[in-house]
């Protein structure tokens, strides 16, 4: 099964999904957590080009275009495999956080991220997207406070960005119900991780 999980910055989901791979390998699953961008060593690189704060002059459809590419690698190189040895897969953000951020945020039009993204992934998405959601004014302060997070190209953005790419979140998860789940991450981090155990747990049931 894959299963991602995203939503703004600072709405927990990163957390969240350590807390659900220590859980599910608990439970006796064989999982598999990784990132976007990133999680191998190519798209790790590609990473490092995107976040880094002085390329300030990077166009947005570059950006999108190399999203793209590091989601290929990695999905080539790491979710595939994973996914043929029937393993859960865990991933950090994947093709949503292209069509909120780029395609809402950047206003490159979330139909035309998308069409980039499907040729990218060859039509895949998650069995399961889970949403974590909540007032990026309340995000962005959750971000302050943490000083251990890495700070990035994208945490020069202004509100308006956050807020547009929440709606474009939300629209998504209106677009497609039965794979995109909204969680409230403005709930306590227990609260928030019993939430998303109940939401995965009833979908690995429905598999079986």
């Amino acid at each position: 099964m894959f299963i991602s999980f995203e939503g703004i910055d600072g709405s927990g989901k990163s957390t969240i999904a350590k807390m659900v791979d220590e859980r599910l390998r608990k439970e006796g699953y064989q999982t598999v957590l990784t990132r976007e961008p990133g999680g191998v060593k190519i798209a790790e690189d590609i990473r490092a080009i995107i976040l880094d704060r002085n390329n300030t002059n990077l166009d947005d459809h570059t950006e999108a275009l190399l999203f793209a590419a590091a989601r290929r690698q990695h999905l080539k190189e790491r979710i595939l495999p994973a996914l043929k040895e029937n393993k859960i897969v865990l991933c950090d953000r994947f093709v949503d956080s292209s069509l909120a951020y780029q395609g809402g945020g950047k206003h490159l039009g979330v139909d035309e991220v998308y069409s980039i993204n499907i040729f990218a992934t060859d039509n895949l998405l998650p069995d399961l997207t889970l949403l974590y959601d909540m007032d990026p004014k309340d995000a962005l302060k959750r971000i302050d406070k943490n000083k251990n997070r890495e700070v990035n190209r994208l945490d020069l953005e202004k509100l308006s960005f956050y807020n547009t790419a929440r709606e474009t979140f939300l629209d998504l998860a209106k677009k497609y119900p039965k794979r995109i789940k909204i969680v409230d991450a403005s709930k306590s981090i227990n609260e928030v991780f019993e939430d998303s155990i109940k939401i995965i747990e009833e979908k690995l049931h429905e598999s079986k």
